[in-house]
């Protein structure tokens, strides 16, 4: 298989190339991993890798930009973004293993197809629906087990959307909601989730971080209207920047209801949104949330360090420390670096822990704990000991924990991680 054309990845930088000296996948890739030997090794401008220039006609962003798109898993696993079946194999009561009510707040658009709900398409407004959630009793925890093309919609083998509903205003948004935070204690946690992922795909990974965290609380899906493929990178950046208002509303709605404490956990590129809207409260004066703001969990930041320094000090050292989970072999984030000019990532920064500090921020290391995936990315979603130690933090009480009881619960974390055997 051969690149045909830079088009094929809506990329074009060199549109004149002939189809003879268009680069061939595999010489694409080498170039690649050898970019990422020569980067590691810190010997960029002293090495040159074995093709011939004349052999690969693509600038280096533009060939690191392809190999983004080809290679990089992003933030989940590319699927038809079905997310109601059409039938349901009977499933008995003992063959599931949990059952979810996942509340969703979108700026994504309704799709026309029903089995979709939402689609990557942008709204002009604030978009409300809930979706229950099956998890089956055969699921590994950090998993999440999805139907195959052409495999029955059965849920004792498979995560499965049994229902699905939409409310037309805020208000009755509100109302549904309040009717379930007073059922499970007053606490929510908002997902916020990143780059390259489908309505459905982040359906599911809420869910899946709430059932295997155990979280008691209420589970809140943001969804923002990502393009959910790899190629759609540059769509997705624009799209976090629309969706970051429309966090600070679905936020200050969560406020006004009757939840007593609201935790956040945001990935990737949902950590950007995440700490604009923050920001954004902060300089409204409610930056607390009217003090149910609980824990503010930033997985794989895909953030500048200076942009992130930046937000940080418009917001104000937290009274409780955000909490940074990194790991420094992070692929998809040094990709990310590498297109934004070799500039470093916070979730894969090495200086974060000491020139961090003083923000408020608490900072875990997870290089040594392994990903479910490559790219090492997920790790605090797909590994089983980290999902589970996040849930226990989560479930702390209201009152706001001291900086030591924090340092040594990160502790924890880590020596349990590095000590697992996945």
């Amino acid at each position: 298989m051969s690149i045909r054309s830079c088009r094929d990845f809506g990329i074009c930088a060199t549109p004149n190339l002939s189809q003879t000296d268009q680069p061939h996948l595999s010489d694409a890739l080498t170039y690649f991993r050898r970019v990422l030997r020569v980067e590691e090794a810190g010997l960029w401008h002293h090495a040159l890798p074995t093709a011939k220039p004349t052999d690969i006609e693509v600038p280096l962003k533009t060939l690191l930009a392809i190999a983004l798109s080809l290679v990089v898993a992003g933030c989940t696993t590319n699927r038809s973004e079905e997310i109601l079946g059409s039938v349901l194999v009977p499933a008995a009561v003992t063959d599931i293993a949990g059952n979810h009510s996942i509340f969703i707040a979108t700026t994504r658009k309704r799709s026309t197809d029903r089995s979709k709900v939402f689609e990557g398409e942008r709204s002009a407004t604030l978009n409300f629906a809930r979706v229950n959630v099956t998890v089956p009793r055969e699921h590994k925890v950090g998993q999440i087990e999805r139907r195959k093309r052409g495999r029955s919609d059965d849920p004792s083998k498979y995560f499965m959307a049994s229902d699905a509903a939409g409310y037309e205003t805020g208000p009755q948004f509100s109302q549904a909601l309040d009717a379930d935070i007073a059922a499970r204690g007053g606490r929510v946690m908002v997902f916020v989730h990143g780059y390259n992922t489908g309505f459905d795909a982040g359906v599911y990974r809420a869910a899946q971080i709430a059932h295997d965290s155990g979280y008691p609380g209420t589970p809140v899906l943001f969804s923002w209207a990502s393009g959910g493929s790899t190629t759609s990178y540059v769509y997705d950046k624009e799209s976090a920047s629309v969706a970051r208002d429309q966090l600070e509303v679905t936020l200050r709605l969560l406020s006004q209801t009757g939840a007593r404490r609201i935790d956040i956990v945001a990935h990737s590129m949902g950590t950007w949104v995440t700490m604009e809207a923050l920001r954004q409260l902060a300089i409204t004066g409610d930056r607390n949330l009217r003090g149910k703001l609980g824990d503010v969990v930033l997985a794989s930041p895909d953030i500048d360090v200076d942009v992130f320094k930046s937000q940080m000090r418009r917001y104000g050292k937290p009274e409780k420390p955000f909490i940074l989970l990194l790991s420094q072999d992070d692929r998809a984030l040094r990709l990310s670096g590498m297109l934004a000019g070799s500039r470093p990532r916070v979730g894969d920064y090495a200086g974060a822990d000491k020139e961090l500090a003083d923000y408020g921020v608490t900072v875990v290391d997870l290089s040594k704990a392994k990903g479910a995936d490559s790219f090492n990315h997920t790790k605090f979603a797909d590994n089983p000991v980290l999902v589970r130690m996040l849930g226990q933090r989560l479930r702390e009480d209201d009152g706001f924990a001291s900086d030591r009881e924090i340092t040594d619960r990160i502790r924890l974390v880590t020596q349990q991680a590095a000590a697992s055997a996945f």
